[in-house]
């Protein structure tokens, strides 16, 4: 009896020390439907493998467990894996851009390269994960080569899957500068994995004003329109009027010589 009293006191103070919320802390988005156009305009490239919807971000969560922080990525199509990637899907790449503190001028406002994209100063990125079907060690090696100013705050998950129409992967909470997840800002791109990219682009697909085999359509033959498919925009609430926000988010302009007169500003989604 003196066992089990010391059992249920001991679990008391336990309960005192962690509350229930301390267990798993959680950040969610939705985003509008058959928004994949970019800033409104791009098309899919013709290959059979890239089917409607692949790129079409419908909703993003993030769950802190156990010292890991997880994220799952909803996709409006079934996921394949044509190209035999061995993660459960092929065409797919995920960047998640995160402000961690919240401090204007705080972090990068530079975009990863071959995004093609830049960040407000009160939207600078402090961590970005990349959720990629390749390998750890591809995807890594591309970071150090491509990325190197940047590759202290690019994560790279030691294993990425795809199901049904789910994206995950996980990542030590330490590895994101600890705090408080809920206080934090979001932005998730889609791009599609290229395993044979420019020698400047950290293995993303390039947007061309028309679409090819394995080229997306709808954008510049030179390097000022974004090389981003579907965003996060607004307050995250999936409602349709999003898409609209995304679109403003994602316009450009270019030069005559296809250089960025002005390169598509992103913003982060906060709860």
């Amino acid at each position: 009896m003196v066992n089990s009293w010391s059992r249920l006191a001991l679990a008391a103070v336990i309960g005192l020390v962690l509350p229930c919320g301390a267990a798993a802390q959680e950040v969610s988005f939705k985003d509008p439907v058959a928004d994949d156009k970019g800033p409104g305009t791009y098309t899919y490239p013709t290959d059979v493998v890239y089917k409607a919807g692949s790129f079409d971000i419908t909703a993003f969560k993030m769950t802190v467990k156990g010292g890991q922080a997880e994220f799952e990525i909803g996709v409006n199509t079934l996921l394949e894996d044509p190209w035999r990637m061995g993660s459960g899907f092929s065409v797919q790449m995920i960047f998640i851009f995160i402000d961690t503190d919240g401090k204007a001028g705080s972090g990068f406002t530079q975009g990863l390269p071959g995004l093609n994209v830049r960040f407000g100063a009160n939207d600078a990125w402090d961590r970005c994960i990349i959720l990629s079907p390749q390998s750890t060690s591809k995807v890594r090696s591309e970071v150090e080569a491509k990325a190197a100013a940047m590759k202290s705050a690019v994560l790279v998950p030691n294993r990425t899957k795809g199901t049904s129409r789910t994206i995950t992967a996980s990542v030590p909470l330490t590895d994101l500068g600890g705090g408080d997840p809920t206080t934090w800002g979001f932005q998730v791109v889609t791009q599609s994995n290229e395993g044979y990219p420019a020698a400047t682009d950290l293995m993303t697909r390039k947007v061309n004003e028309y679409e090819g085999q394995h080229r997306f359509g709808g954008g510049n033959d030179g390097e000022c329109d974004p090389h981003v498919v579907d965003a996060l925009a607004g307050k995250g609430t999936g409602d349709p009027a999003e898409a609209q926000a995304q679109y403003q988010m994602l316009a450009y302009e270019c030069n005559p010589d296809g250089t960025a007169k002005k390169l598509a500003t992103l913003s982060m989604v906060r709860k």
